[in-house]
């Protein structure tokens, strides 16, 4: 572990500037990129927490705004801990801001924050990494895909729909990537159930991509969120073992 300095970034992008949050170590050397996507309650005290921690193992961390459309982060004020009496009321006014996030539009920020890392002095050249929670765990997969020549490793934990029924699914992104590909699931996740998980895991191995897909027994959707009620310490601590395994073996 090293010591770790975290700051306040602007990201232009084709739709105007995406505020984000990098953490990287202190000594001011470039590290490989690590892209972390967000859950739905966005960039916050917690999510910052988690990209010191991954910049602590020896990476730069950039952590952007993905509802930065509707305004910089938070785009609502959230309690310290969100307890579920307080979530319909927060995703009343978060879950439209997560509708809007097209595929098209996730793809267009992803090459702005890549570019953005590729123009960083913190950022050493190479191949990065893109991990991602919740909703952030589905955007990796189109991420990846975009951008085969650049992501060497792909992380999610307690993704929800990565299979659906529509055209661009996100797990029909599997033919394009070349990244190795780790995802830790929810048990009883009715964000993916059993029939997907399966469905998800056959895509990717039909693809022919490195991948590993486990079940993280007794951990409920959100299990890696500190601030939130559905944490779950055992599986938290699970899912960082797992993702830095992934980067030491990509970088």
């Amino acid at each position: 572990m090293t010591s770790v300095q975290g700051t306040a970034v602007d990201i232009p992008t084709e739709d105007g500037v995406a505020d984000a949050y990098l953490a990287h170590p202190g000594d001011g050397t470039p590290r490989p990129g690590v892209l972390l996507y967000q859950d739905a309650f966005g960039l916050r005290p917690h999510l910052r927490a988690m990209a010191d921690r991954l910049a602590a193992a020896g990476y730069t961390v950039l952590v952007p705004n993905l509802f930065y459309r509707h305004g910089r982060a938070p785009v609502m004020e959230l309690p310290e801990f969100i307890d579920p009496a307080a979530r319909p009321e927060i995703f009343e006014t978060l879950y439209p801001f997560v509708l809007a996030l097209t595929p098209e539009l996730i793809v267009r920020d992803a090459d702005a924050y890549l570019r953005w890392m590729a123009g960083s002095a913190l950022v050493s050249d190479g191949p990065v990494a893109v991990t991602g929670y919740c909703m952030g765990a589905r955007l990796t997969l189109p991420t990846a895909a975009a951008h085969p020549d650049r992501v060497a490793a792909v992380a999610g934990f307690h993704g929800s729909r990565l299979v659906t029924d529509a055209p661009d699914s996100p797990h029909l992104a599997a033919g394009h990537i070349t990244a190795e590909v780790y995802f830790g699931h929810a048990d009883n996740d009715p964000g993916l159930p059993p029939e997907q998980i399966e469905r998800f895991e056959e895509a990717l191995s039909a693809a022919g991509v490195r991948h590993t897909c486990e079940v993280y027994s007794g951990s409920e959707h959100g299990y890696t969120q500190a601030d939130t009620a559905a944490y779950d310490e055992k599986g938290a601590e699970r899912h960082w073992v797992a993702l830095l395994d992934l980067l030491k073996r990509t970088f």
